[in-house]
């Protein structure tokens, strides 16, 4: 029975990817007529669904390496992490125009335009966490394993598979969660918007929220976001569960744990003799190939690598061109700046102003209640399985879904203006797409911070007295305060990104024909 539903699955998801991916080469259609119906809601799920995993894939490439060649390359690092910094922070609806007018000229008559330009969208919403992540992992593995690797004479692949991915699998499994939870965010964003005078609309669901959410459809959008909540939960169980307990036995720790996580779904699929076959047949003997494949030579190993004069002069010829296009891009920003009135640049700065007091006014007030409740959580196993799930789902549902509900009760609170300023109601809003990144970091090193301290208590010496051992209750709270710093930061890193990222959706809400006038997200054209 157990390989019979594996098979019939397997099938079922496969027949559905053809499906969908054959409309890809119909003819380009830009406004796609959206159906209102919960009848719909399915197949617009697969239509999302389906985006959401290519963008993931893309993603997951592109962090591994980008972070790979930030890590272990010197030069490169100065530039490409605060590119990357950047990079995060930039709105997704800013790569919109350049990643549009791309995929348009390269599939001028294809549907497939439409969607890969879709798909880069969801794709600048993911990326950057997951390279992040990966970059850390290789930077902090230890140099005891280093050193074993170098023994056992392992090449570059044999590194990278058996060493550094492993290592980093734990991370890149908890910040995939989170990235693509950002996918959802932004998915209404991401298949219903306008370039230039043309209105593009993709079937998903985030194309049925908008379109709900334009009509006033109340009863609409409780069914759009019911749907995602039970795709995102479906996920949760079929997917994100199983590969995360999969990926505690990378943990590099040197005694069990007291709580091992489990997943029924996997342990079914470990008594599968369908899948045990197809590894035996074919993915054992393929990864073995292309372990043989990358093996070197004895003498190739033995031989220090040095840069040849090629390699030097391409580096240089690198960091020319990268400054040229600097110094290009800085004259471009010179000579439009040069072109506004006086008017105009003050409306920006204080545009800048009122942004960034905003997102830090969003992180403070995130980080006040993330903090404590993701170390409460760490550090309680039982609630862990519970929250964890819930938070997630809280962190994928769009907040533009949530804006006409918000704004309505904000508007009956009398927080809203009659002029349609949302002012202080603005933080509100923007906290919808803030604060799960701290949440997220600061559990998952709280859960981390609670093993340590149980392999420390069962390892204690048993000559010790209750008089003589340290205290652990006592300084238990300083241990979970300062423990704690260092995922706040990474969480308030990436949640001031994710606050400037939903700026334009969150300071432009339609609540009026005004918008709006001083900040810099409501200067980005929707």
């Amino acid at each position: 029975m157990v390989d019979l539903a594996v098979i019939g699955v397997g099938l079922a998801v496969f027949y559905g990817v053809i499906s969908i991916a054959r409309t890809w080469f119909n003819p380009v259609i830009l406004e796609a007529h959206i159906s209102l119906s919960p009848v719909a809601l399915p197949i617009y799920a697969g239509y999302s669904l389906l985006r959401i995993v290519v963008a993931y894939v893309f993603s997951l490439t592109f962090a591994v390496a980008y972070g790979y060649i930030a890590a272990y390359n010197k030069k490169a690092e100065r530039i490409m992490i605060p590119a990357l910094d950047i990079l995060q922070s930039i709105p997704v609806l800013s790569f919109l125009p350049g990643v549009m007018l791309a995929m348009a000229a390269l599939f001028p008559r294809q549907q497939l335009g439409l969607e890969l330009g879709s798909i880069l969208l969801i794709f600048t919403g993911q990326a950057w966490n997951i390279a992040f992540s990966f970059y850390s992992s290789l930077k902090s593995i230890p140099r005891d394993l280093k050193e074993a690797a170098l023994i056992n004479r392992f090449s570059g692949w044999q590194r990278f598979i058996e060493l550094e991915l492993p290592y980093s699998a734990i991370g890149l499994v908890w910040n995939s969660m989170m990235s693509v939870a950002g996918g959802w965010f932004f998915l209404m964003v991401c298949e219903m918007f306008q370039v230039g005078q043309l209105q593009v609309r993709l079937p998903g669901l985030g194309s049925y929220l908008q379109t709900a959410a334009n009509a006033g459809d109340t009863g609409a959008i409780l069914w759009g976001l019911g749907a995602m909540i039970a795709v995102i939960v479906l996920l949760d169980q079929v997917v994100w569960r199983p590969v995360t307990v999969w990926a505690n036995k990378f943990k590099f720790e040197e005694t069990e744990s007291a709580s091992v996580a489990e997943s029924a779904l996997l342990n079914l699929l470990r008594r599968s003799a369908a899948i045990a076959y197809c590894q035996s047949k074919a993915i054992a003997p393929a990864a073995e190939r292309v372990r043989r494949f990358f093996l070197l030579p004895g003498d190739l190993l033995e031989r220090p690598r040095e840069p040849g004069p090629a390699k030097k002069w391409i580096e240089r010829g690198i960091a020319v061109l990268v400054l040229a296009a600097a110094l290009y891009g800085v004259l471009k920003a010179a000579h439009m700046v040069s072109g506004l009135a006086s008017d105009e640049i003050h409306q920006i700065a204080n545009g800048t102003l009122a942004t960034f007091l905003r997102v830090a006014a969003a992180l403070v007030i995130g980080a006040a209640w993330a903090i404590p409740v993701g170390v409460w959580i760490g550090f309680n196993p039982r609630l862990a399985r519970i929250a964890q799930p819930l938070a997630q789902i809280a962190a994928s549902i769009p907040a533009t879904g949530l804006f006409p509900v918000v704004l309505l009760i904000l508007i009956n609170a009398g927080m809203i203006g009659a002029e349609g300023k949302l002012g202080i109601a603005s933080l509100l809003l923007m906290l919808l797409g803030t604060q799960w990144y701290i949440l997220f970091n600061d559990y998952r090193n709280g859960n981390g911070r609670r093993r340590r301290m149980e392999r420390q208590h069962r390892s204690r010496i048993r000559g010790v007295s209750r008089k003589s051992a340290p205290d652990h209750r006592a300084r238990g709270d300083n241990r979970r305060c300062f423990g704690e710093f260092p995922a706040a930061v990474v969480g308030d890193h990436r949640d001031g990104g994710n606050g400037r990222d939903g700026k334009p959706i969150g300071m432009a809400a339609p609540i009026s024909p005004r918008r709006d006038e001083i900040q810099v997200g409501s200067l980005i054209p929707m």
